[in-house]
């Protein structure tokens, strides 16, 4: 019996060593409770106090019309703006017309569609024909319907020599493309339609502005 008491005795009760372990944990250090002696606050409310107060909602419509026009400065200032933008605007219509390659659409970018342009605008296509042709052949119609037979049967002749020149000219320029950019990508039917819209365009209409006179050399 006494051993079995002074062997208990040598080894610490295990309710005090549970206490002792409890109490350290739930004791928080000093920096703890320093640090942490308030919620954290949420990101939100956070970033509202880095941002500044935020201006109350109008109250009424004249208040809110009185704040949009407070916010959009005075009627010299938008005048100003207006004006610049619309310089701007003109600044680079005219350089994409006069070509600059940074002011071009997609479609037109690049020296292959620079190439094409210059190989259409030097020649004098049929296909440029179509379009006022059939507008005095519209109103020809109007004016005398005995005439709507003889107009359809040419608007019909006028649609296969476009549809035959457009084979034509898509080929004209794959084939000098391939010749002049032979590692370009672009080529085939694509570029071949890119060149029968520009060559269908009246020529004071077409956009770029032509770099080159029919008849020059290419």
């Amino acid at each position: 019996m006494k051993l079995l008491r002074r062997g208990d005795s040598d080894k610490p009760d295990k309710r005090d060593v549970e206490v002792t372990e409890s109490s350290a944990i739930e004791e928080p250090s000093t920096s703890e409770r320093v640090g942490k002696g308030r919620p954290t606050p949420k990101r939100r409310d956070a970033e509202g106090k880095r941002r500044g107060p935020v201006a109350p909602a109008p109250m009424t419509a004249k208040e809110a019309r009185a704040r949009r026009k407070a916010n959009k400065g005075s009627k010299e200032d938008r005048k100003l703006a207006a004006s610049e933008r619309r310089a701007n605007a003109q600044e680079r219509r005219a350089r994409m017309l006069a070509g600059d390659d940074k002011y071009l659409l997609p479609r037109d970018k690049g020296p292959v569609r620079a190439y094409v342009r210059d190989i259409i605008d030097a020649r004098r296509n049929l296909v440029g024909l179509f379009m006022p042709l059939a507008l005095v052949l519209i109103m020809a119609m109007f004016v005398s319907p005995e005439l709507q037979a003889v107009i359809t049967l040419a608007m019909l002749v006028m649609m296969v020599f476009m549809a035959g020149e457009g084979v034509y000219l898509g080929r004209l320029v794959n084939n000098r493309v391939r010749a002049r950019f032979p590692d370009t990508p672009d080529g085939g039917f694509k570029l071949g339609w890119y060149a029968f819209v520009r060559a269908s365009q009246i020529r004071k209409l077409r956009a770029p502005k032509p770099r080159v006179g029919p008849g020059d050399a290419i």
